[in-house]
């Protein structure tokens, strides 16, 4: 199951660093031909602010597998391990409801943003497919996390990424 997540998720984080790079060429392109040639790339705005949500989303599993997260840890660093343990299930814990709570409103969204036929100003792309995209990073960051929830509490299994 473990190994199933782990490619999952490095899947997602390659996609995400493919897309970042496209945005990247893109903004690029587009400052060239504002700066030569007075014609911007139509929508470039759009289009990073999609392009970077995607690949955050794309990108949050693969951070969660490998415990990219911030942690601080100030005032639990002299605490034993069993209580660090605890501390940390009850983060992952927290951290499963907040991406079951975003991905289902990310879906509910997209569902709604669907219906009301909703486009983007300058390119009228349909919004709907902005949220859309979002929801299954979210949904695999939840499953990872439930994983490592469920996992922390037995010494020796502390990460996923093992």
């Amino acid at each position: 199951m473990f190994s199933v997540l782990r490619t999952l998720a490095r899947w997602f984080a390659l996609l995400g660093v493919f897309c970042a790079g496209l945005v990247a060429l893109m903004t690029v392109a587009s400052v060239i031909g504002r700066a030569l040639f007075m014609t911007p790339i139509p929508g470039d705005i759009e289009l990073t602010q999609f392009g970077i949500a995607l690949c955050i989303s794309l990108c949050l599993p693969w951070c969660q597998l490998r415990g990219g997260n911030i942690i601080v840890d100030f005032f639990t660093a002299r605490a034993s391990e069993g209580v660090q343990r605890k501390l940390d299930m009850l983060g992952y814990t927290l951290l499963s409801l907040m991406m079951a709570l975003l991905a289902w409103r990310t879906a509910v969204g997209a569902v709604s943003v669907r219906e009301a036929s909703e486009t983007t100003m300058i390119l009228g792309l349909p919004m709907w497919i902005t949220y859309a995209v979002l929801a299954p990073g979210l949904a695999l960051t939840l499953v990872i996390a439930l994983c490592q929830a469920a996992r922390h509490d037995k010494p020796g299994t502390i990460d996923t990424a093992e």
